[in-house]
């Protein structure tokens, strides 16, 4: 079985409690368990990640690249508007990634609506809720 990694950034631990008229009241707990019934149909393995810290993301990333995972669905909150970084490791990587957004960044405030951590991913989904994920995962098994 190919090994996906769902990394999540900053504030998304706080799904359920932050913001339920934009997030809805489902914790990452329920998002992680929607995405490893649909990974395991679709013969893939999961493993999660969620961190505030840039810089842990990022190691993240090198770790699970030097150990064959087979590509990234992530969903890096507020660093995907800012951190070039976070898109330096996912294009280092030279995985898939399909990049997730749970709402849709260009109906909200304008300095969301570009997404520099985007260019280094094969597509993105966002404004879907929670089904993005599933989105997602369906449009990585073309690029594995």
């Amino acid at each position: 079985m190919k090994k996906l990694a769902i990394l999540h950034g900053p504030n998304l631990d706080r799904l359920g409690k932050r913001e339920p008229d934009v997030y809805g009241h489902a914790t990452l707990k329920d998002l992680e368990k929607l995405i490893r019934a649909e990974a395991k149909r679709l013969g893939y393995t999961t493993v999660f990640f969620q961190s505030a810290h840039e810089g842990a993301l990022i190691d993240k990333i090198h770790a699970l690249t030097d150990t064959g995972i087979a590509g990234f669905i992530v969903n890096f909150g507020a660093y995907s508007h800012t951190s070039i970084a976070l898109r330096d490791a996912l294009s280092a990587s030279a995985k898939p990634a399909i990049e997730v957004h749970i709402s849709d960044i260009k109906k909200r405030e304008k300095f969301r609506h570009v997404s520099m951590t985007a260019g280094a991913c094969r597509a993105m989904v966002c404004g879907k809720g929670f089904p993005g994920y599933i989105e997602a995962l369906g449009i990585i098994g073309k690029y594995l």
